[in-house]
Formats: C-alpha cells, sequence, structure tokens
C-alpha cells in the first residue's frame, strides 16, 4: 500500500480513538432505536429518532467502504469484518411492503458492539470454542429427555393427559421441570396426589439434567473460556519474545562494530 493517502485512511480506520467513536456512535444508536419503541417519546420525537438513525446508518456504511477501500480483498479475511457488513446491509433493505418485517432488524446493529470491543470478542470466540463440547451435551440431554419422556407417557398419560399425553408433551412438561419453573406445586405434587411415589421418577430426572448436564453446559463454556484467555497470554508472550530477542540481535551487533 503507497498511497499516502490510504496510509492516512488505513492509521484512521486502526486508531483507538476511531474504535473508541464508533462504539459511542452504535451506543447512541441502540438508544434511538429503543426510544422509538416508547409511544411517549416516539410520538412527538419520532421524525428527529429516524433521521438520527439514517446519520447513523450513513456513517456506519462510509466507516465499512473504508474499510473495504484499504483492506480490499483481505477485508472479507476477517469475519468480524464480515459480520459487521451483513448487519449494516440488512439496514439498507427495503423495509416496506413484504420486507417491513426488517425493519426490526436494524437493531442487529447493536451487535457490532461485539466486533468492535475485544473483550466481547474474546467472550464469543471462547462460546463458538465451546461449540463442539456443547454438541456432545446436547445430545446426551437428547437421550436422556427421550429415556424420561417415553417413561413419563407411559406412567402418567391416562391420568394427566395436558402433561404427558404423548411425547411432545412429556417432553415439554419435563423441560418446565428442568428449569424448576412452578416444577413442585405445579406439577409433581398434583401427580403424587394419585401416585404417591411419583417423586421417584421426577427426583432423579431433575438431578440428572438440572445438576448435572446443565453443569456440563457451564463446565464446558468456562474451560473453553480460561482456554481462550490462555491463548490471549500466550501470544503476548511470544510477542514479547520476539521482541527481546530483536533487541539482544540489536545489541550483540552494537558490542561487535569496532570501537572508533
Amino acid at each position: 500500500m503507497n498511497n499516502p493517502t490510504l496510509l492516512k485512511l488505513k492509521t484512521l480506520i486502526e486508531s483507538a480513538r476511531f474504535d473508541w467513536i464508533i462504539t459511542v456512535l452504535i451506543l447512541i444508536n441502540a438508544a434511538t432505536l429503543g426510544l422509538e419503541t416508547v409511544p411517549a417519546v416516539a410520538v412527538p420525537f419520532g421524525e428527529v429518532l429516524s433521521a438520527l438513525d439514517f446519520a447513523l446508518l450513513l456513517v456506519f456504511t462510509v466507516e465499512l467502504l473504508a474499510r473495504i477501500l484499504v483492506y480490499r480483498s483481505r477485508f472479507f479475511a476477517d469475519p468480524w469484518r464480515v459480520f459487521d457488513l451483513l448487519v449494516v446491509g440488512i439496514s439498507w433493505v427495503p423495509s416496506s411492503g413484504g420486507l417491513s418485517v426488517l425493519r426490526a432488524l436494524r437493531v442487529l446493529r447493536v451487535l457490532r458492539l461485539i466486533s468492535v470491543v475485544p473483550s466481547l470478542r474474546r467472550v464469543v470466540g471462547g462460546l463458538i470454542a465451546a461449540l463442539p463440547g456443547m454438541g456432545s451435551i446436547t445430545a446426551l440431554m437428547c437421550l436422556v429427555f427421550y429415556v424420561f419422556a417415553v417413561m413419563a407417557t407411559k406412567l402418567f398419560g391416562d391420568t394427566f393427559p395436558e402433561w404427558f399425553g404423548g411425547l411432545g408433551s412429556s417432553s415439554y412438561t419435563l423441560f418446565q421441570i428442568m428449569t424448576l419453573e412452578s416444577w413442585s406445586m405445579g406439577i409433581v405434587r398434583p401427580v403424587m396426589e394419585q401416585f404417591p411415589l411419583a417423586w421417584a421418577f421426577f427426583l432423579p430426572f431433575i438431578l440428572c439434567t438440572t445438576f448435572t448436564v446443565l453443569n456440563l453446559f457451564i463446565g464446558i463454556i468456562v474451560a473453553a473460556m480460561q482456554g481462550a484467555e490462555e491463548e490471549k497470554h500466550h501470544d503476548k508472550e511470544v510477542e514479547i519474545l520476539a521482541e527481546l530477542k530483536l533487541l539482544r540481535k540489536e545489541i550483540a551487533e552494537l558490542k561487535s562494530r569496532p570501537q572508533p
């Protein structure tokens, strides 16, 4: 990149001050989109909010065009830049007629905070790294749910068809029990009035799902986040070691030079 204008533009968009300005604008845009949902504000100031929203969209578009101009084909090598392009691009889709539902998707611009703030990028990276392990836990949970749903349908389906009348309704009821939402007074105790030993079915289910499988989810996510943080520190250590080697080399060259 030998063009002085492009060099200055690259320096500008990669500066910390520029990132902070974009972050503030995203927060302002998030506030305007939220205020549009408040009738007391949207009715008297609707046109102002719409104009401000459009102005911010123009700023975000110019920013992306500047990044495309600077990085060229390398722009698409970074998934976060592609994410920003999709989020801003959706905002330019006409929101009239059958596409009016896309107007609600403007709020996706708030998600650009993830690509702007490095700490949020690390969190998302950790979650993505945890997906393979989470897939295994999800498969285990589906297997547990299937077994208990079939058992619940066989045991309680005739007496409580609204909760356990079929595989689908039993699975949904068991999901409610797993979340511990009104599980005791709302479901289990009424069932125990007809089946006194029903606790021997529901308690193992809660122990297997709520206190075991869900904690496995948390453990995998925490491990992935810790791994991402350790990788960050490792990269920083490698960078420091490279700088030290370069410094030692320069010192050695200075010592080897003949003295005047």
